[in-house]
Formats: structure tokens, sequence, C-alpha cells
């Protein structure tokens, strides 16, 4: 068994993107800058957009945080994007979820230009990876993608098994598996909350995606051997064997899983830290302006 360590990985890719960003700055250009709009004060938010501003800082991003009540009015929040939109000082804008219930995250998402939307998220960016074109990749499946380009780890022919269907992750994923590039060239199959025969499918699988968020959900019994397992889910659950009172778990059964698969991703320390990366890496593409988009009324 190889563990598919995201420290190791994302360690690799941040250092690349540094290389990048010193070749900007040595040409006269300056450094790619990431906005992100904070509403509320949720705490799981308050950690990622933490994260997120030190390893832009790690790379030579500059970052800006807009923190916002969430009291905030809706119209409010889509003016600030707009104006986000035309600022040519900011390549990249996230809104990070989850937002208040009075606040439309569709309309959030498709106010934010694709021009900026290195999340992945806006109707265009989706229809681009439907059909293999140039697009900023939603960032968990892209951190996925360079994961498996890093371990060299062959998915033309395979079998691809992603149990979760989240527009996040769970779809985006299927889709650029079976692309015809490199990772890519899967069969894949989708599994949910209404797949019958689960354990069947899922002992099929040479790679398994697991993306649904619960936790331990995958069992020993449902991994073929030598399969290799990617393990996006992320819950928090009470424990009283740390100190914080609470322990981080995915959903692979990882201890039981492990010692039958060929590669493994642990949580934490796996696809997380690769979600960091594919956004940082869509940040950089941004400012080097390498996707063109055609102007259009959807299009600033």
């Amino acid at each position: 068994m190889i563990l598919l360590d995201g420290k190791v990985t994302s360690a690799s890719a941040k250092a690349r993107i540094r290389s990048e960003v010193n070749t900007l700055l040595a040409n006269g250009k300056r450094p790619p800058h990431l906005c992100a709009i904070l509403v509320g004060t949720d705490g799981a938010s308050e950690t990622y957009v933490s994260s997120k501003a030190r390893n832009c800082d790690e790379v030579g991003f500059r970052s800006t945080l807009l923190r916002y009540p969430d009291s905030i009015s809706e119209e409010a929040l889509l003016e600030k994007i707009r104006e986000i939109n035309d600022d040519p000082e900011i390549d990249g804008l996230i809104v990070q979820l989850p937002l208040p219930r009075h606040i439309s995250v569709q309309k959030v998402t498709e106010t934010i230009s694709p021009r900026k939307d290195v999340d992945g998220f806006h109707p265009i960016n989706v229809g681009r990876m439907v059909l293999n074109q140039p697009c900023y990749l939603p960032a968990t499946p892209y951190g996925i993608l360079l994961m498996l380009e890093y371990y060299n780890i062959e998915t033309a022919g395979k079998k691809c098994v992603v149990v979760g269907r989240s527009n996040i992750v769970g779809l985006p994923m299927s889709i650029l598996l079976t692309r015809n590039n490199n990772p890519g060239n899967c069969t894949v199959t989708i599994c949910h909350s209404k797949t019958k025969n689960i354990e069947e499918i899922t002992r099929s699988a040479d790679i398994l995606i697991a993306a649904l968020g619960k936790p331990k959900f995958i069992k020993a019994s449902m991994v073929k051997e030598g399969a290799v397992v990617i393990d996006v889910g992320i819950t928090r659950e009470v424990s009283d064997k740390t100190k914080s009172g609470y322990a981080l778990s995915g959903d692979v059964d990882f201890k039981n899983v492990a010692e039958h698969t060929s590669y493994i991703s642990p949580v934490p320390g796996g696809v997380g830290l690769m979600t960091i990366v594919g956004l940082l890496q869509n940040t950089l593409r941004a400012a080097k302006g390498e996707v063109e988009y055609v102007k259009s009324e959807f299009i600033s």
C-alpha cells in the first residue's frame, strides 16, 4: 500500500507554482491576486479561508479577504461581486459557502465572471468542462487529477466508481475521468443514495472515489484487492482521544481498508490539501490569461 500523501504532492505543486510566479515577476508583471468573500462567521469557513490566504502567501500570490455580516442583503453582495468582476487587479474570486438562507447560491455563482471563477462552479465553466474545452476546473476534482498525475497512476481503461453525485465533486469527477485525457479514459460508474447493490459495484472498481460525506461509509468488504482508493469526505466527529475534543474522519474506514489497496489517500492530509492546489493553479492560469472566452452577454 502506498499513501497518496497530500502534503508531499501539494508541496511539489506549490513549488512549481511559486517558480512560475517568480517568472512573472522577473518579466515585470504583477503577482496573481485571489479575492475571497466571507459572509458570516462559520467556523469551518473561517479555517478554510485562512488556509487559502496562507497558501497564497507561500506561492507569492496577493490575497484579499472581504468580510460581511450574515445580514448583508443579496443585492449588496451581488453588487460587490460585479465590482470585483470589473477590477483588473483581481484575477480570481471565490465566495465561501455556505451562505445565509436569504442569499441564492445560484445567483452568486452565476454573477461571478467565468473569467474569475477559480472555483470552477459557473455554468459556463462547467459546460466547457463537459465539452473538454479550456476552462477552470472545480478545485477538488482538479486536485485529484493532479494527485493521480503526481503518483503516475494509470487510469486509461480502468473502471472507476465514484460514490457521491454532488455538483462540486462527484459529477465533475466522473466527467473528468471519462474524458480523452491523461488522467482520464476511465469507464465510470456513479453510486448514490438510491443505488442498489452498492457493495457489488464498489468491489468492481480499480479506482474508487468516495465523496458522499458519511464517515467510514466505505468498508473493507466494499473494496477490491489492490484498488486505488481516494477519500474526499471530511467529517468532524466528537473524540475523547484529542485535545480539541473532536477528530476528522473520511468517508473510508481507513484502518481496515488500507491494507487491501495499492494506493489510498488519508484524511486529513490527502485530498483537502490538493483542493487548495487546484484553486491556486486556476488563479495562476487566470493571471496568465490562459483561458480565452468569447465576449457575450453572459461574460463580462
